[in-house]
């Protein structure tokens, strides 16, 4: 078992990693990118990555505090859903008002994989090449996406 300081050090040391890995993937429109943080430039979407002692997950990930705008982006995304599992070259699982870890009710569109650690420096591998490929065909996607979603600013 780890102290808290010893899994947050661990943690930083694998984000450090993937985003020293991914430092020379341009993005979609040949821009330089910071894949850790990724912006979407949509004040409510954003592009999360986790992983902890168990699993890793990566989402799109709707927080607008009027849940009647937040269904309105998430049926946005719906109606590009095809697109979306065409760059993800996979479905993903979609979550109309749930509530993350702060109980605060968002939309989210993500996948996971388990039996994974962040903690065990054996599975990066692994972390690495899920959350590659993912954030890279969630950029493709995004790349044209982004403009039907300007008149939901």
């Amino acid at each position: 078992m780890y102290s808290k300081e010893q899994a947050s050090k661990l943690k930083q040391a694998f984000w450090t990693t993937f985003g020293q890995y991914m430092v020379s993937v341009p993005s979609a429109d040949g821009l330089k990118i910071n894949w850790v943080n990724y912006k979407t430039n949509f004040k409510y979407i954003f592009f999360k990555m986790d992983a902890d002692k168990r699993m890793a997950s990566i989402a799109i990930e709707i927080t607008h505090p009027d849940v009647d705008i937040q269904a309105l982006l998430f049926e946005q995304f719906y109606e590009l859903r095809n697109i979306l599992h065409h760059h993800l070259e996979e479905e993903w699982q979609w979550h109309l008002h749930t509530r993350n870890d702060y109980d605060k009710i968002i939309s989210r569109i993500s996948t996971e994989i388990h039996d994974v650690s962040v903690f065990k420096q054996d599975d990066w591998p692994k972390l690495i090449s899920f959350f590659k490929s993912r954030m890279i065909a969630l950029d493709e996607f995004w790349s044209t996406a982004k403009y039907s979603f300007e008149d939901l600013k």
